[in-house]
Formats: structure tokens, sequence, C-alpha cells
């Protein structure tokens, strides 16, 4: 009998999401006969519907370049916790059998479920629960252990390196001090690689709580040294010795996540506080994991894609495909989640930019 397998993709879209969704169809429909099924909405398609869709060869057709996913995607959608409304209510419940009673009547054998940290959390207790599932790997964030990479990230830090090269002339054509608000919740990886390839004069991330006076001094220096200009690069996570990390949403109206946000227009009051120059903000928001993928997450996201097939067929459930040196190989779901991938606060990549002269706020 032909095998049927089902794909859905969790949590933020990523550069990179169709890629995979090409690669585990051209995988699984050219090689070996198997049918796919999309997934609409992540896992709110498993719990509202089954809401399902065939995807044929015509179906990937040119969504390679394209960004976003065409299943869509859902932040809210575990099922472990599912808001439900009752009266005036909404309630966060535990739906999990209804995601395996319409997994069971779409007919499909295995998931693929590519998403970060939630979305791989969610994987595994459902694999625990008896619904065969092979994760893949993606954040633009890059704080998934067990791979060296995910993809997307890639294609952010091109975005905000773009970004940076473009404001440099602007700052210093006017004397300004620009401040650049990333993304990086916990995770500095972005603020970090884009601010050296950007040639950024600070960058400030979660893993190092900032002095804000040696940020004010370090950009003090620069324009008594002639050097009338700064851009700083902010990670949305970032925050002060002694403070906390600036939230625009609490979790309890954010279904129990807090939305960060704020960071840069905070530095930006501190900087023109202790010095005589003018500061401009700049938040790159969703522009950094929207559009196009790179190249290189092109092919990453394909090698993902076609792992997972390659997985499924020998029965490796409970696993997710990870980049490793320059082999696509498989992983433990356990060894993924539950603890980031973070900046080391002592790593090469740090002492790398400090050696370059970048203030990253000790």
């Amino acid at each position: 009998m032909a095998k049927t397998i089902a794909i859905l993709t969790g949590g933020g879209d990523c550069p990179g999401l169709n890629a995979v969704i090409r690669g585990v169809v051209r995988a699984a429909v050219l090689q070996r006969g198997w049918r796919v099924l999309g997934i609409e909405d992540g896992f709110d398609g498993l719990v509202e519907g089954p809401r399902v869709r065939e995807l044929d060869l015509a179906a990937i057709s040119g969504i390679l370049p394209r960004g976003g996913t065409i299943l869509g995607t859902s932040n809210r959608g575990n099922p472990f916790a599912y808001p439900v409304k009752i009266g005036t209510e909404t309630k966060l419940t535990d739906v999990s059998s209804r995601v395996l009673e319409n997994f069971r009547k779409i007919g499909a054998d295995a998931l693929v479920a590519v998403g970060g940290d939630g979305t791989l959390k969610i994987a595994r207790r459902l694999n625990d629960l008896g619904l065969p599932v092979v994760g893949v790997p993606k954040t633009i964030d890059n704080d998934l252990r067990g791979t060296d990479v995910t993809f997307g990230y890639n294609t952010a830090v091109g975005v905000v390196t773009e970004a940076l090269d473009r404001l440099h002339t602007t700052a210093e054509s006017h004397h300004r001090v620009m401040v650049v608000e990333v993304m990086g919740r916990d995770a500095g990886w972005i603020a970090l690689e884009s601010g050296i390839a950007g040639s950024a004069d600070v960058i400030l991330i979660p893993e190092i709580p900032f002095d804000i006076q040696r940020v004010c001094d370090a950009i003090a220096r620069r324009r008594d040294g002639g050097n009338r200009f700064s851009i700083v690069v902010a990670s949305e996570g970032a925050f002060p010795l002694g403070g906390g990390k600036t939230i625009q949403l609490s979790a309890e109206k954010n279904l129990g996540v807090e939305r960060l946000g704020g960071i840069g227009r905070f530095v930006a009051a501190q900087i023109e506080g202790c010095l005589d120059m003018e500061v401009r903000v700049v938040v790159l928001g969703h522009v950094q994991r929207g559009g196009s993928p790179s190249p290189f997450d092109r092919i990453l996201s394909s090698r993902f894609g076609v792992k997972a097939v390659e997985l499924i067929e020998q029965g490796a459930f409970g696993k997710m495909v990870a980049l490793q040196g320059r082999s696509v190989i498989a992983v433990d779901i356990d060894e993924a989640v539950g603890n980031l991938n973070l900046v080391d606060p002592h790593g090469e990549l740090i002492r790398t930019a400090e050696a370059l002269g970048i203030m990253t706020g000790r």
C-alpha cells in the first residue's frame, strides 16, 4: 500500500519553510510514490479540523524562493494548552486527544512537524502518545540545540546586515547614533553576527546584561576621536544590569508568552540622557523573518525535508533532522528542546567582537 505522510508548520513564519515542504513532497512523491497531505495552520489544523490539503508536485511548484509557508501557521496551537472558551472565560485546555483522533481520520502514517522549541516540544509529547513524528528545526533566532544552525537564521542575519549597511550612511551624514532593535528573545545570535558583519559599534544581547554607562562612554570615545556617529544593535531580549527585559505585552494577555519590545527606545533614551548627541531608533521587526530565503537556507531547508522523509522510511520516529558539521543527521528531539542554544558570553565569537573594538555592554 502507498504510504501517506502529513506535514505541518508551527510557530512564527520563517524563510525556508516552503523549501522544507517542497523537499518533503518531492522526496516522497518522486522517489517513493507516497502521498503527502499538508495540515493547515499548524496544530490548529488538527484541533479544529482536520483541515488538510493534498500536496502533489503541482501544489509545490514555484515555492522554493517564496518566504512564509503555503500551509499557514499558528502561534497559539498548543493542543496540550489550547484556548477554549467556557462560558465567558477562555481557559487553556488539553485537547491532544482531538489531535490524535483527527490524525487517524486523515489516514496518515506519520507526521513531519516543522517548528521551533514550542512546536518540537508538542511533537515530542504527541510522539509519546503514539503519533509517529519526525521533527524539522526552524527558528531565525538559531536557539535550538542539537543542530549547528537552523534554517531562516542565515536569511535574517543577511537582512539585518543589509539594514546596518544602509543605516551607516545616514548616521554618518547626520552625526547620529542609530539604535537598531532586532529579534532575539533569549539568544543574541542575530544581533551578534549581523553586528559583526555590519560593523556595529555596540552590540547588546540577552546573554550579557549591559552597563549603560559603559555604552555611553564607548560612544563618547568614538565622538571625541572624530567619529561623530555610532551604530548600536540590540536584541529585543537585551536588558541592563539590575533590570529586566522590556515587555510590550504581558503573558496574561498573550496566551502565556510575554511579547518583548522597546529595548531600542530604552537604550536611545539613556544615551540621549548622558550624551549631547541625536539618537534615532530603528525597529526591524518582522521584516527579518519575511521575504525570500537566502541560497544557504534554501539548500539547508531542502536537505532537511529530504532527510525527514528518509527517517520516516526508516521508522525513526521521535527524531529531529539536524545539521552537524557538513552532514544532515538524526538526533533525538529531546536533544533540541528544553535548554536553548545561547551565545557563550566568553566564547570565541564574543571575543572576536570585542577584539574588533565592539562594545558589548560590559
